[in-house]
């Protein structure tokens, strides 16, 4: 897949005001190192990370919960799961999961490039296969950001391999804003991500065992806390 169809357009719509976004990823401390140059380079180049103001909070809310393992749903070029091997205690380890061989190869040289290869461990496939073969109750923290449309096919295995008390922070949620449309108002070809994440809100938000928050960071970000031990999802 070339570089240039792998750039997000809703990476461009942000649904902030424009002068708050600016200011919460220039007046904010900048990634320090060698993972900031990772950032800059991959900025200047339109790759897709997860943005600045994203990449902020992420860190500081790693620091308070401290996990020991974590998991990763879409490794890109590498940097959110390495930034995430870079802020966690040093028992802890990050696993993280990608099908494109452009991406694949792309995070092992970040990895290498951040002498990660001890703290970050890759797995190479579908993310619906992988997610099913990976063992219960593993997980004390997971971050997703890949395919919109297979949050809510990835959020039963999820569910399942997540601790009670576990945290789920869910990336690029409101597609610009178009996620509140009526369906009819989408593109044909964005419908699919359409459909999904709308099932997916359905399927969380109110769900009386999970808990969950909605942040306006980036094109928005959820977090989910599991509240028992066995979630009971509804039928989609």
């Amino acid at each position: 897949m070339a570089e240039k169809e792998r750039i997000n357009p809703m990476m461009r719509r942000p649904i902030v005001q424009e002068d708050i976004v600016h200011f919460l990823r220039t007046r904010q401390k900048q990634t320090a190192g060698e993972l900031g140059r990772v950032a800059s380079e991959a900025r200047e180049k339109g790759v897709p990370i997860i943005p600045h103001e994203t990449a902020v909070f992420l860190e500081f809310f790693l620091k308070q919960i401290k996990p020991k393992n974590v998991l990763e749903i879409g490794a890109a070029i590498g940097f959110s799961s390495s930034l995430m091997a870079n802020c966690l205690p040093e028992n802890s380890h990050v696993t993280t999961i990608d099908r494109y061989d452009m991406m694949i190869a792309a995070a092992k040289k970040t990895y290498e490039r951040l002498n990660l290869q001890e703290k970050v461990t890759l797995l190479e496939g579908e993310a619906v296969d992988i997610l099913s073969t990976l063992p219960s109750d593993t997980y004390d923290f997971v971050f997703m950001d890949s395919a919109k449309s297979k949050y809510i096919v990835f959020l039963p295995d999820i569910l399942r391999i997540m601790k009670r008390g576990a945290v789920l922070m869910v990336d690029d949620i409101f597609q610009a804003g178009d996620v509140l449309k009526d369906i009819q108002d989408i593109k044909r070809n964005q419908r699919a991500i359409h459909r999904g994440l709308n099932q997916f809100f359905d399927a969380v938000i109110e769900h009386p065992q999970l808990t969950s928050t909605i942040l306006p960071l980036g094109d928005g970000v959820i977090l989910i806390t599991k509240d028992d031990d066995e979630i009971i999802l509804p039928k989609i």
